[in-house]
């Protein structure tokens, strides 16, 4: 273990990015036990107040990721301690943010709401990212082994990427980006029911697609989704308060 730790991360630089992704985890993780606790109102867990207003952790964490990203574009490249500081502080920064995107999303307190578990599937796909980066994987270098132009191939990826994000596949449409063939798989197949694309072609254009888009959503999609929702509030509590999004304009 140490052999392998000391050859693919130490030796290949990224030992810095392994110490953002293992603080953006364990960051993640305590965040949430602090914010269960408080909310079960046990032991000496508070919110942070100041007078009547309540400071939300996003906002020390804004301050940690600015700390972080200064520190590690100023530190010598020679000192790796100094790297692995930085991006330790950025990590925990960016867990605190994270924790609160569906507040900074929808502008308002749905941290315990349905909407509110946004954040959670923002911190999902942070870490997925950084494990797929941390494997040596980096977005839109996929080598096809063909003559065509890079950038050409590059574009291609992008449009397809796009396509597939329109047709409501953000896992497909994030991780094709670190391999290219998924894109193609996600923007040819039917795009989901809720999202951009079957309401700009399917609902008027095409009612039969949107049929059939609803069945493999309620027959596939469904109860991939009730598990993931399980898994979630096995690590971050329920988000079972009653919306408050009705009857807030959005602009």
């Amino acid at each position: 273990m140490g052999q392998w730790f000391q050859q693919s991360i130490i030796a290949t630089g990224r030992l810095p990015l392994f110490c953002y992704f293992v603080t953006l985890i364990v960051a993640f993780i305590a965040t949430r036990i602090n914010v269960r606790l408080i909310r079960a109102k046990i032991g000496w867990f508070r919110n942070v107040n100041v007078g009547e207003m309540h400071i939300h952790h996003a906002v020390f964490g804004v301050v940690l990721m600015l700390v972080g990203g200064v520190s590690g574009l100023i530190v010598p490249s020679s000192s790796q301690a100094g790297a692995v500081a930085a991006a330790c502080v950025f990590g925990l920064g960016s867990a605190l943010v994270l924790d609160e995107f569906a507040l900074i999303l929808h502008l308002h307190d749905v941290y315990w709401e349905e909407e509110g578990r946004t954040s959670v599937d923002a911190v999902f796909i942070a870490v997925a990212v950084t494990g797929l980066l941390l494997m040596g994987l980096r977005p839109l270098t996929w080598d096809y082994g063909t003559w065509v132009n890079p950038a050409a191939l590059i574009v291609a990826n992008l449009l397809l990427a796009v396509i597939t994000l329109l047709k409501g596949k953000i896992w497909t449409g994030m991780a094709g980006l670190f391999v290219p063939p998924m894109l193609l798989v996600g923007a040819i197949r039917l795009a989901r029911p809720g999202s951009p694309w079957a309401r700009w072609f399917f609902a008027a254009r095409s009612p039969r697609k949107l049929a059939r888009a609803i069945r493999r959503e309620e027959r596939w999609r469904r109860p991939a989704i009730k598990v993931k929702i399980a898994f979630q509030e096995f690590l971050s509590g329920r988000h079972d308060l009653p919306s408050t999004r009705r009857g807030r304009r959005h602009i």
